[in-house]
């Protein structure tokens, strides 16, 4: 496989010590920077500049033909958005603060310092890619427009609070930052992962692990692999997953449930991009670009001292909050119509007519397992239906059966929970209409839903409403 050039746009390194320009290479490509153009003539740069674009320019002040100092202020007029870091072996004040008034980014002076180099360009390079994201965000949400709606397919939505998760990872997917994607069991966030992946144009393969339940070794196993005799039933070396991952995207599900001892090794690969295989001294890079999924509090785990705060801050350079479906009622008919079609097609039967209150029903409940819970009530309500319009039976069932503490279709209180009154506490009748006009509200003022929500048949619901008149 073609290793993937990083990053996006070359570095070009000018200096006519062709040594020297070895040197700097070797100490890039070593950290994973191996998208560099070396120039040993300075006659060439302004001609390069004009062909195609550089993320920044190492530039050499002492060369023949034309200087460094010829060039800074040619270089910084043309193209200003180019970081110029000026290298040389002048080591003298004046020098640096006139190169720095002339437009450079930083004046580093040889012998280089490999860790103010590296650190310098890293620097550098974040900081083009933050911009870059930023421009794309401004134009995408002053447009409103996707430029890949196709990839996006998969998540069935007409929600506006989708639509700009959506425009935001389009900014974001041909980055190489870390992505943390939260939200509820059964919201999308794989799917969502795989989207940012075949929009960042990464020829790798989209690689995926569910840690959730996972033994430690097991969890260091997969990733990262083993040689050959690194431990006792290790008859032949394995690679791991993210070496299968080279040149794509590693997305790591329930990342909440990480161990420390994988947390420190993955903080490591974040912060160097290298690790090491159990039982191998041989140190490894890779070019994945990592997304991190978790339906977990994350706020909670760092307080309870379960989740390094350092990994936290690193896995979420950007950070995508899929809403639950209960927050997305505008998403419910699409979804079902959906989920009808592809039932039909699994079980072999025409999809059914849906009743117009199934909607209304399904917008009034909870659905704690959203997306995932609603799938699963379509199939079984299509694999008991035999003919005429779908049943709502199958349906309230379900409801019914998977209420919980947190659902607002729950008709009775915890004791933890309480309610507050500001002012004169209201009658009981005064209560029994609010709470009758909200069920309503809740259920687009379907009186059969409403009694549902409030525990109370039908038929009550009628006289309440009767005697309110």
């Amino acid at each position: 496989m073609e290793k993937l050039l990083f990053p996006g746009e070359p570095i070009l390194v000018v200096d006519d010590e062709r040594h020297f320009l070895k040197s700097v290479e070797f100490i890039l490509k070593y950290e994973g920077i191996n998208n560099i153009t070396p120039c040993s003539d300075s006659r060439e740069v302004m001609p390069l500049l004009k062909k195609q674009r550089f993320s920044l320019i190492l530039l050499d002040l002492l060369m023949p033909h034309i200087t460094g100092y010829q060039l800074l202020p040619e270089i910084a007029s043309g193209f200003p958005d180019i970081p110029v870091i000026i290298i040389t072996a002048e080591n003298r004040i004046e020098k640096a603060v006139e190169c720095i008034k002339s437009g450079a980014y930083d004046f580093i002076v040889k012998p280089v310092n490999e860790n103010r180099l590296l650190v310098t360009v890293k620097n550098i390079i974040k900081f083009n890619e933050i911009k870059k994201e930023n421009l794309g965000l401004k134009r995408r949400f002053d447009s409103d427009f996707l430029e890949n709606p196709d990839a996006f397919e998969e998540i069935i939505t007409r929600n506006t609070k989708m639509r700009s998760l959506f425009q935001y990872a389009e900014a974001i997917a041909g980055t190489s930052l870390p992505i943390l994607i939260t939200g509820e069991t059964g919201t999308g966030k794989e799917l969502l992962a795989r989207a940012i992946h075949r929009i960042s144009g990464r020829k790798g393969k989209f690689v995926a692990l569910n840690i959730a339940g996972e033994d430690k070794a097991v969890v260091s196993d997969t990733l990262f692999g083993h040689s050959k005799g690194g431990f006792t039933s290790a008859v032949d070396s394995r690679k791991g997953l993210i070496e299968s991952a080279a040149g794509g995207t590693m997305f790591l599900d329930e990342i909440g449930d990480l161990n420390a001892e994988v947390q420190t090794k993955l903080l490591r690969l974040l912060q160097e991009r290298k690790y090491y295989s159990i039982g191998s001294d041989t140190e490894k890079t890779t070019d994945a670009r990592f997304i991190f999924a978790t339906n977990r509090d994350m706020g909670q785990l760092l307080e309870e001292k379960q989740f390094r705060k350092d990994l936290y801050y690193r896995l979420q350079s950007h950070h995508i909050h899929i809403p639950p479906l209960r927050e997305r009622p505008d998403d419910s008919p699409l979804l079902l119509n959906h989920f009808l079609t592809r039932a039909g097609e699994m079980l072999g039967k025409k999809p059914p007519t849906s009743p117009e209150e199934l909607v209304t029903l399904l917008q009034s409940y909870h659905f704690p397992g959203n997306i995932r819970e609603l799938e699963g009530m379509v199939l079984d309500a299509v694999s008991r239906h035999n003919k005429g319009v779908l049943s709502t039976q199958t349906f309230r069932e379900k409801m019914n059966g998977l209420k919980t503490q947190n659902s607002p279709t729950t008709g009775t209180l915890s004791p933890e929970k309480t309610v507050t009154f500001h002012g004169p506490m209201p009658t009981l009748k005064e209560m029994e209409k609010f709470l009758i006009d909200k069920a309503l509200e809740m259920s687009s003022g379907n009186q059969t839903i409403a009694a549902k929500l409030l525990g109370i048949s039908r038929k009550a619901l009628n006289n309440r409403l009767i005697r309110s008149k």
